[in-house]
């Protein structure tokens, strides 16, 4: 057995920048990781799909060229070409992840699955078949979370598709059919879309996205109804078969029968923790009913001396929260501080085009939590940026205390809704009131410009 300070299991966006500076604290640490340094977002998720949704983009751009005045005679989209500067980028950012490990005194990068097999210990089988057993004062989950997939009658005779897998293919679906609604149902069906898949989305609920306000789910169902994505909501998948080079979907819609045949079918119905295999109950560690590992608000497991971070822990499912959560157990661990991650924003952006970019609270938040609030809603067509880039889908929202007039929340479904989001959610942070961005001067013509008209609809 190797005895070590400070034992990190998975090397992502918590994972990797902890176990450096545990390690640059002085502590001899080790990091484990199965597969590939960098975790989802730079292998699986964030880098690969925004490079693909990058290339989506440009093909939809030139594609609606004309009416901007620029004549173009065609286009191809050059599936593997795409494909390789995916690769690319995702081999150069893993690549620079795992050299910044390798090259950090007192760390020592271990490929294998780790398992727990006794309060503080681990034993890890290595990629070779070896094993090795590890044990240390202090561990840190980081494991994140991987597709869920759903029980439907004939799903394991097919070769349905996941977020991982949807990025390995060779050929451009012929027809997309993706069980699920959320965000990462949505960036892929728009992004095949516009590489020439014909999309289905199947939704079990009455409403896509049901966090968001209905009205924002509205417009993005408009929004990608222009494109020919068809969208079902009250469809619950009853059965898939294999016929021939198709798959066949037997749906209950409406309570009514029907189907629909496919050439692939991807799963984008959820995610689930990755904790069945980590032999938790072995070190003591309690998982709530869906896997999810607790934690108290400095990210404590029920052992002391074992942090959860990230995707494991649940809560909200982001690359920036699960390094907020290293921030926290860098500040209360190394630097002997008292954070939390109570009460704090969570930001978002769904990469649809025009993006979502989220903070706080929705409208229909505010008024379950019967808070006495102000909206202020435009659309974009509002924008003068918007309607000289010739771009004016989507609409803004802001979420307004009524008493103190700060923002609690917002909604900016626009090009660039995640920069133009995070302006607000500076506000916030700041305890800036809508009347204070509503007579400020920003540079024309911009999209931050779009914030005093946004506010001044609250003064008729």
């Amino acid at each position: 057995m190797e005895k070590y300070d400070a034992i990190v299991i998975g090397s992502g966006q918590a994972g990797t920048p902890l176990s450096k500076r545990l390690a640059e604290s002085g502590l001899k640490t080790a990091i484990i990781e199965k597969r590939w340094v960098g975790g989802t977002c730079v292998n699986d998720g964030c880098s690969p799909t925004k490079t693909m949704i990058a290339s989506a983009k440009l093909a939809w751009s030139v594609a609606n060229s004309e009416k901007l005045g620029v004549h173009v005679g065609g286009y191809t989209v050059d599936f593997h070409e795409i494909l390789d500067r995916k690769n690319e980028v995702v081999q150069r950012m893993r690549g620079n992840s795992e050299k910044g490990i390798k090259e950090t005194k007192n760390l020592d990068l271990i490929y294998g699955t780790a398992v727990f097999t006794g309060p503080k210990e681990i034993t890890v089988t290595l990629n070779d078949g070896s094993e090795q057993v590890l044990s240390a004062d202090k561990f840190f989950i980081n494991v994140g979370e991987k597709p869920a997939i759903p029980e439907i009658d004939g799903i394991d005779k097919i070769n349905y598709l996941t977020s991982t897998s949807i990025m390995e293919l060779e050929e451009i679906p012929e027809h997309l059919a993706i069980i699920g609604s959320g965000y990462i149902a949505l960036e892929f069906g728009q992004m095949f879309r516009r590489f020439g898949s014909k999309v289905t989305i199947l939704e079990q609920s009455e409403r896509i996205l049901r966090h968001e306000d209905e009205d924002i789910a509205e417009e993005i169902v408009k929004i990608l109804s222009e494109e020919d994505i068809k969208i079902i909501t009250d469809c619950k998948v009853e059965l898939i078969k294999n016929e021939g080079h198709n798959i066949n979907l037997f749906l209950n819609v409406t309570e009514q029968e029907a189907n629909i045949s496919c050439t692939h079918v991807l799963i984008g119905a959820g995610r689930k923790p990755q904790t069945t295999d980590l032999g938790l109950d072995s070190a003591g560690v309690e998982i709530d009913e869906k896997g999810y590992v607790k934690v108290n608000d400095k990210l404590e497991t029920s052992v002391e001396g074992i942090y959860a971070l990230g995707d494991v822990k649940g809560g909200p499912a982001f690359t920036h929260i699960a390094y907020d959560d290293y921030r926290v157990i860098r500040k209360n661990i190394i630097e002997k501080g008292n954070e939390s991650i109570k009460d704090r924003l969570v930001p978002y952006c769904m990469f649809i085009d025009p993006q979502l970019g989220r903070v706080g609270i929705t409208e229909q938040e505010a008024k379950e939590s019967g808070k006495e609030v102000l909206v202020a809603k435009m659309p974009n067509s509002s924008v003068a940026r918007s309607i000289e880039t010739g771009d004016t889908r989507g609409m803004m929202k802001a979420v307004i205390d009524k008493e103190t007039g700060k923002i609690l929340g917002a909604s900016v479904l626009a090009e660039e809704g995640g920069e133009i989001v995070t302006i607000l959610q500076l506000a916030m942070m700041g305890g800036i009131t809508y009347e204070q961005l509503k007579e400020g001067v920003f540079a024309h013509p911009t999209y931050a410009e779009s914030l005093n008209n946004l506010f001044m609809t609250l003064d008729k």
